[in-house]
C-alpha cells in the first residue's frame, strides 16, 4: 500500500519535520499517526525510531548554539530509561486506549498553560525528571512523547533555540535507546528499511524549512504556538480513535 502512496507519504512527513521542529519537540507527534495510514502500527514504531535519529542529528546541527546541557542531563537520562521501559511494554497494552489517555492528557495541560499565561512550573530537578520520565515512556508505549517534553519545556518558558536543541538532544538519545528494543520486538522490518534514506532526505529539508520559518517568530508567538499545536495534537488524538 505504501508504495503506492510514497509521493504523498513524502509530502505528509515533510509537513510533519517543518511542523516538527517550528513546535520544537520532533516529528514523531505528527508523523505516527499519518504514517499509521499507511502502514501496521509496529512497523510505524520501527520506521519512526529510525526517521528521527537522522532527523534529530539534523536539529543539532542547525541549533547547537542553544543546547541547555543540564536540562539534557536532568530530563534526558530520565527519558532515555523509560523509553526502553515502555518500548518493552509496548507489545502488551492497547495501544488505542493509550492514545486516548495522551489525548486528553495533552488537551487539558496545553489549556492550562495558554488560560493562565503567568503560570510557571519551577524549573528544578523534580519537574524535569518527571517531565522526562513522561515522555520517555510514552515514546516507547506510542512511538512519540515530544509534546509531553514539549508542555514539560514550555513550562520552563525557554528561549526557542534553547528548547529546540535541548529536546533534539533528548530526543536522539531517545531514540537510539528505543531502536535496540524495537529491533528486539521485531518492530523494524527488512520490507521497510528502504525508506530510511528517504526520510533522512525529508528530515533535512524539513528542518530547514522550519528554521526559516522561525527566524521570523518572536519567543512569545513561539511559546503559543507551540500550546496550541499540543492542544490540537491531544485533539487529533482523541479523534482519530474514536
Amino acid at each position: 500500500m505504501l508504495s503506492k502512496y510514497l509521493p504523498i507519504f513524502i509530502i505528509l512527513a515533510i509537513l510533519s519535520e517543518i511542523l516538527g521542529t517550528v513546535g520544537g519537540f520532533g516529528s514523531s507527534v505528527y508523523f505516527v499517526p499519518i504514517a499509521n495510514f499507511f502502514m501496521d502500527f509496529q512497523s510505524v514504531l520501527g520506521v519512526t525510531a529510525l526517521f528521527h535519529l537522522s532527523s534529530n542529528l539534523t536539529k543539532i546541527a542547525f541549533f547547537r548554539k542553544g543546547l541547555d546541557k543540564r536540562l539534557v542531563l536532568t530530563l534526558g537520562i530520565p527519558a532515555i530509561l523509560f523509553v526502553s521501559i515502555g518500548a518493552y511494554l509496548s507489545k502488551y497494552f492497547n495501544p488505542k486506549i493509550l492514545t486516548y489517555f495522551l489525548g486528553f492528557f495533552l488537551i487539558g495541560l496545553g489549556l492550562i498553560f495558554l488560560i493562565f499565561k503567568n503560570l510557571k512550573v519551577k524549573s528544578n530537578t523534580k519537574n524535569a525528571f518527571l517531565g522526562g520520565s513522561l515522555s520517555g515512556l510514552s515514546a516507547g508505549l506510542l512511538g512519540t512523547g515530544g509534546a509531553i517534553r514539549g508542555i514539560t519545556m514550555s513550562a520552563f518558558k525557554m528561549k526557542k533555540d534553547t528548547f529546540i536543541a535541548t529536546s533534539a538532544v533528548i530526543d536522539f538519545g531517545v531514540d537510539f535507546s528505543r531502536t535496540f528494543v524495537y529491533y528486539y520486538n521485531g518492530y523494524i522490518h527488512k520490507h521497510d528499511l528502504y525508506l530510511i534514506p528517504i526520510l533522512i532526505v525529508v528530515g533535512i529539508i524539513g528542518t530547514w524549512i522550519g528554521k526559516k520559518i522561525l527566524d521570523h517568530v518572536s519567543q512569545e508567538q513561539f511559546r503559543k504556538f507551540v500550546l496550541f499545536l499540543i492542544v490540537g495534537i491531544g485533539v487529533v488524538s482523541v479523534i482519530v480513535n474514536l
